[in-house]
């Protein structure tokens, strides 16, 4: 008998008030530009330190562990929302995000002590530099180039300063079920920060 796979990730979880500035942001730039984009649910929009992909129902006990570890050697700090960008530029749009700064250090050192905590599970370490952001929408394959050049320029153009805070005091162990309408989240396990 085989068990099921869980799809999980590793996050921070934002208050409810930065997720309904976030859809206020979103339904700004729906109203001005109709390239093809998918936009996350606001209510799913989250800060990903690591994405796990599919993991055994037996390993959840031993990524807590070490996600216990690791969140031992981290204290609380703040972060906040910082303007919104793209990746992987403004002229080839196909992630548009909301930046974060503040205490950007000791989330860095929070999502290596993480990356370091999973590695004797299996995990190979993230190669690409940690860029923090909160994902708002993905542009969909079939966008031509010049909408996604008059994307990137909806961007530059839109300004997003408002500044929520972020209170980290703990890491969320996520699950991820994948669904015609969406993806749903489900919280597996939370680890607190010292």
């Amino acid at each position: 008998m085989t068990t099921e796979k869980i799809r999980s990730f590793i996050a921070i979880e934002l208050p409810q008030e930065l997720k309904q500035a976030l859809s206020r942001l979103q339904e700004k730039l729906k109203s001005v530009s109709n390239v093809p984009v998918k936009w996350v649910d606001p209510n799913n929009i989250h800060l990903t330190l690591k994405f796990l992909g599919d993991i055994s129902p037996e390993i959840v006990g031993r990524i807590t562990a070490s996600l216990e570890d690791a969140a031992r050697s981290t204290p609380r700090f703040n972060i906040e929302v910082s303007g919104l960008g793209v990746f992987p530029n403004m002229k080839r749009v196909q992630i548009i995000w909301v930046g974060l700064a503040g205490e950007l250090d000791k989330l860095g050192q929070l999502q290596k002590h993480i990356e370091a905590s999973l590695a004797p599970l299996g995990f190979p370490t993230e190669t690409k530099p940690f860029t923090p952001h909160l994902t708002l929408a993905r542009v969909r394959d079939y966008a031509r180039p010049d909408d996604r050049l008059a994307l990137g320029n909806l961007i530059e153009g839109t300004s997003f300063e408002q500044k929520y805070k972020i209170n980290v005091d703990a890491v969320l162990l996520m699950k991820s079920q994948l669904t015609r309408e969406g993806p749903i989240y489900n919280k597996i396990g939370t680890i607190t920060l010292k």
